[in-house]
């Protein structure tokens, strides 16, 4: 995924951390979202044989909640069929 962003000039981050606030403060856990696209998109890449759980789910929830994104995409390689999951915050 990384080759062919670059190859296709698309903005993208990898591994983008996220602070995770509370309250008044920043808890000492953070995210990490696999791909951020052009600061607009959360992009979840998995390998997973039992397809897009929903913990998979909820993790990237969590995620637009705290990037400010609005959609985010789960997309699992797993299994025989590409598994892809939009998700709107």
């Amino acid at each position: 995924m990384e080759y062919e962003f670059s190859e296709q000039d698309i903005g993208y981050s990898r591994e983008k951390q996220y602070d995770v606030p509370y309250k008044n403060i920043i808890l000492k856990h953070q995210f990490f979202a696999d791909f951020v696209i052009y600061n607009k998109v959360i992009l979840e890449v998995k390998a997973k044989q039992g397809g897009i759980s929903d913990d998979n789910y909820a993790k990237t929830i969590n995620y637009l909640r705290i990037s400010g994104c609005k959609v985010g995409l789960i997309i699992n390689f797993g299994t025989s069929k590409l598994g892809i999951k939009r998700v709107i915050f």
